[in-house]
């Protein structure tokens, strides 16, 4: 499902398709910018509509079908009276920044589901609070599709691909890497802070065990070694402040960066983790540069195997 306006991300996504649908399976791409999910002052007029683009390149990755309805026809009634409702989940983070998106977005996603009948729905992570709330409606309400997620695609810089990048002006635009390198930043001091606690965990409690770390040129570790072993692991904490770093400095550059949140959450609900948490996490963020929001995120796992 796409609202249009493709871009290598989305190709991404049809490709992974036409590899799971293999020869024999039928691909569709629907085309649909949803006006259930705008709120009031949002992008919704001006949100680009590309659709001959859209059917050469679903054509050219592989789609068999491109099912472009209009609003009209997907709401032959005006606004539906009957719609799904998000839940808690759906008022935290996007859904508190923009009251009904996600009743709205989860409202066309049950109808096209419906009207397409797929037995493989394919979404980005890049919406990684939209992917769950996906999933826990065709859990919840025993949907007979399966959920597939596919890994955000990046331009070489680090930015996350997006249809909303096309408003950015180069300035706004240089800006805005300031969400991936945030995101990078939380992934390289939760990845180092993961290695050093697994060799705090393997080394022997003894004298020895600060010996050998020693004898590597960990002094620091050495003496740190045991609370380490000890210590709830990653450091949620220390992660959320090496993004927070990246994107504090962000808010000085011209233009500057407005931040909406930067959160470290647990993907079954968006909450927030805490510092004993053990799994896999979603590092997020959301900001505005100019008159563009723009989102994107990481997963993390804490804890090790």
């Amino acid at each position: 499902m796409t609202m249009g306006a493709l871009h290598e991300g989305h190709a991404t996504l049809i490709r992974t398709a036409r590899e799971r649908a293999g020869a024999g399976g039928e691909v569709v791409v629907t085309v649909f910018v949803n006006p259930l999910q705008f709120g009031a002052g949002e992008d919704l007029d001006r949100y680009p509509r590309t659709l001959d683009a859209d059917v050469a390149i679903a054509a050219r990755e592989g789609a068999d079908v491109v099912f472009a309805p209009s609003v009209g026809e997907v709401y032959p009634g005006g606004e539906p009276e009957v719609r799904i409702a998000a839940g808690p989940m759906g008022e935290r983070l996007e859904g508190g920044s923009r009251p009904g998106h996600f009743d709205g977005m989860l409202t066309v996603v049950a109808k096209l589901l419906h009207l397409t009948r797929p037995h493989l729905a394919l979404y980005g992570q890049k919406d990684a609070q939209q992917l769950a709330l996906i999933r826990r409606m065709v859990r919840d309400l025993n949907f007979g599709v399966e959920i597939g997620a596919v890994p955000t695609v990046r331009e070489p810089d680090g930015l996350a691909l997006s249809s909303r990048n096309r408003y950015l002006s180069p300035a706004e635009r240089s800006t805005a890497l300031a969400l991936s390198r945030a995101l990078f930043a939380g992934r390289d001091r939760h990845a180092a802070q993961e290695a050093l606690r697994a060799r705090a965990v393997s080394a022997p409690r003894s004298q020895q065990r600060a010996q050998a770390l020693t004898a590597l040129g960990e002094a620091r570790a050495a003496a740190d070694a045991h609370a380490l072993a000890e210590a709830a692991p990653g450091g949620p904490a220390a992660v959320r402040a090496a993004a927070d770093a990246a994107l504090e400095e962000a808010a000085r550059f011209t233009p500057p960066l407005a931040l909406d949140y930067l959160a470290l959450v647990d993907p079954a609900d968006f909450t927030e983790i805490g510092e004993e948490f053990r799994g896999e996490a979603v590092l997020a963020v959301a900001a505005r540069v100019g008159s563009t929001r723009l989102i994107d995120n990481l997963p993390l796992t804490f804890g090790g195997p």
